[in-house]
């Protein structure tokens, strides 16, 4: 069994309640992000995808969710996003409409 098979993934309880910014440069802090890379420009298509995929990927508190990510943005980026498969199963089983923004 691999480890994203079984390790815990944070979701919020709607997707309101998501406060990030929605333009801008964005710093993860370490414990999300400890790559090199770790700032993120919201305007560039790939940083805005990293970014995305990282939080969800790392965050253990949906505080975290909160802080860094968009509504507005996740559900343009969704279908786009490479997620550990079970991720990708939880946020779509809380919130079927972004499964359905690519049909």
């Amino acid at each position: 069994m691999l480890y994203a098979e079984i390790r815990p993934y944070t979701v919020p309880e709607t997707l309101e309640e998501l406060a990030g910014p929605a333009a801008g440069a964005v710093v993860l802090p370490t414990a999300l992000d400890w790559t090199p890379k770790r700032v993120y420009d919201l305007s560039d298509d790939v940083d805005l995808r990293m970014l995305y995929e990282t939080v969800i990927r790392e965050a253990m508190h949906v505080e975290e969710l909160r802080n860094f990510l968009d509504p507005v943005l996740l559900s343009a980026v969704w279908q786009r996003l490479w997620l550990p498969p079970r991720a990708r199963l939880m946020w779509e089983g809380r919130f079927p409409q972004l499964a359905r923004r690519a049909a």
